[in-house]
C-alpha cells in the first residue's frame, strides 16, 4: 500500500494491541484495555466501512431470553448454565448502560412480550404452565418475578389470547450506541482503522505478524472479536448465522410499544420512530442463513411481510422503506469461547445473538486475559 511516513509511524508501527472487528466487543475490548495499560499503543482494524457484523444491524433489543428460549436453553444446559448465562446477560446490559449511559442509548424500559401463534397452543401452555417455575430458578438474579401471563392488547391476531410480558426487558437504538460507542474508544485515543481485511496471521513468539489489505501489520497482541466471522480465522464450533430485517415507512398512530419475540425467539419486532421494525426466519432455512452473506432471500423477506400483514398490523395500511441482513455467530453452546489461541493471540466470539447484552462482558474479560 501507498503509505506515507507518518501513516505508518502514527498508526501502525510499534502497535502494543491489535483488535480484529470494531463491534461491541471490539470497543469494549480497547477501552478494557486502555484501563489497564494507558501508554499502550491500540489499534482496532475493521473490514467495513462501518461495523460489518451485527453491531450496528441488530434490532437493540435490550433482553437476556424469553421464557421459551430459556426452557429451550435447559434441554441442552444444565440449571446452573443457564442461570449463569442469563446472569451475565443482565450484568453485560448494566454494564453497557453504565458505561455510555441511558440517554445515549436512548434506553427505553417498556417491557418486553412473547407471543404464540394459534398453532402453537401445546408451546403456550407449556410456557405459562412454567412461569412460577422458571420465576423461582431467576429469583437470585432479579429479586422479583420476572414473567406474568398478560392477554393480548394490541390487537395482534392469529396468535394466542394471553402474552407473556418480562417488565425486566427494555430497547436501546443500536446507531446510537455504537456512534457513542466510537466517539468513546477514539477520545481514549484507540486507533480506528476501517476498510481493513485481515487474511492472517502469525505468533511469531515476541510478536504477531498480520497479513492486511494495508500490508504487514506486527503487534505485541491480536484480539480477534469477528464472532459471526471469526470462522475465517479457524475457530470450530462456530457458524455464521444471518439474520434478515425490514422496517416499515412511519405509520401514524402506532399504538405499539415494547419488544417483542415469536416462534422461540426466531422472529421479533419492535416500534422504532413510529416504524415496525422486524426480523427473523433463518428458522425457514437454516442451511441457506448460514452464511456471511449480506443479501437477503425472497424466503424470508415474504415470511416477514406475511407476519406483518397477518399478524403485527392486521388492519393497518403500511410499506416497507428498508430491509437489510446482519451476521451472528452461533454454536452448540450458548456460552461465548473465549480462550487465548497461542501465547499472544486471544479470542473472544460467538455471542448466540446476543452480542447487545454480552458484548460488553465478553470484551472486558477478553482484554483481561492479557498479560504484557
Amino acid at each position: 500500500m501507498n503509505l506515507s511516513y507518518w501513516e505508518k509511524s502514527s498508526w501502525l508501527d510499534r502497535l502494543d494491541f491489535v483488535i480484529i472487528g470494531s463491534g461491541i466487543v471490539g470497543l469494549f475490548c480497547g477501552l478494557r484495555l486502555r484501563q489497564r495499560y494507558p501508554k499502550a499503543k491500540i489499534a482496532i482494524l475493521e473490514r467495513g466501512r462501518l461495523p460489518q457484523g451485527a453491531s450496528t444491524k441488530n434490532a437493540g433489543f435490550a433482553c437476556f431470553g424469553s421464557l421459551s428460549e430459556i426452557l429451550d436453553d435447559l434441554q441442552t444446559h444444565s440449571e446452573s448454565e443457564v442461570l449463569e448465562l442469563v446472569a451475565q446477560r443482565w450484568e453485560g446490559l448494566h454494564t453497557l448502560r453504565e458505561t455510555l449511559g441511558d440517554e445515549p442509548l436512548d434506553f427505553q424500559a417498556h417491557g418486553g412480550y412473547e407471543l404464540f401463534t394459534q398453532s402453537d397452543t401445546q408451546l403456550h401452555k407449556e410456557c405459562v404452565n412454567q412461569i412460577e417455575q422458571i420465576n423461582e430458578m431467576l429469583f437470585p438474579i432479579f429479586k422479583r418475578a420476572v414473567y406474568k401471563e398478560v392477554p393480548n392488547r394490541f390487537g395482534f391476531q392469529k396468535i394466542q389470547s394471553s402474552t407473556i410480558f418480562n417488565a425486566f426487558e427494555g430497547q436501546i437504538d443500536t446507531g446510537k450506541m455504537m456512534l457513542n460507542l466510537l466517539k468513546k474508544a477514539v477520545a481514549h485515543d484507540i486507533r480506528i482503522i476501517n476498510n481493513t481485511t485481515v487474511s492472517s496471521y502469525e505468533d511469531l513468539g515476541s510478536e504477531v505478524l498480520l497479513e492486511t489489505t494495508l500490508g504487514k501489520i506486527a503487534s505485541r497482541h491480536l484480539c480477534i472479536t469477528t464472532n459471526g466471522f471469526a470462522k475465517e480465522f479457524g475457530v470450530d464450533d462456530l457458524e455464521p448465522a444471518r439474520a434478515q430485517v425490514l422496517i416499515t415507512h412511519p405509520i401514524s398512530n402506532l399504538d405499539i410499544k415494547g419488544t417483542f419475540h415469536l416462534d422461540k425467539g426466531y422472529y421479533y419486532f419492535r416500534n422504532i420512530d413510529n416504524r415496525i421494525l422486524l426480523g427473523g426466519g433463518r428458522n425457514l432455512d437454516f442451511n441457506a442463513e448460514q452464511t456471511t452473506s449480506l443479501e437477503q432471500t425472497p424466503l424470508v423477506q415474504n415470511a416477514l411481510e406475511a407476519l406483518l400483514h397477518e399478524v403485527i398490523l392486521p388492519d393497518t395500511p403500511f410499506e416497507i422503506d428498508h430491509r437489510w441482513s446482519g451476521i451472528m455467530g452461533v454454536g452448540s453452546q450458548k456460552k461465548p469461547i473465549l480462550k487465548t489461541l497461542t501465547p499472544r493471540v486471544h479470542l473472544g466470539v460467538r455471542l448466540g445473538g446476543m452480542g447487545v447484552a454480552i458484548g460488553s462482558s465478553v470484551g472486558t474479560q477478553l482484554a483481561d486475559r492479557i498479560v504484557i
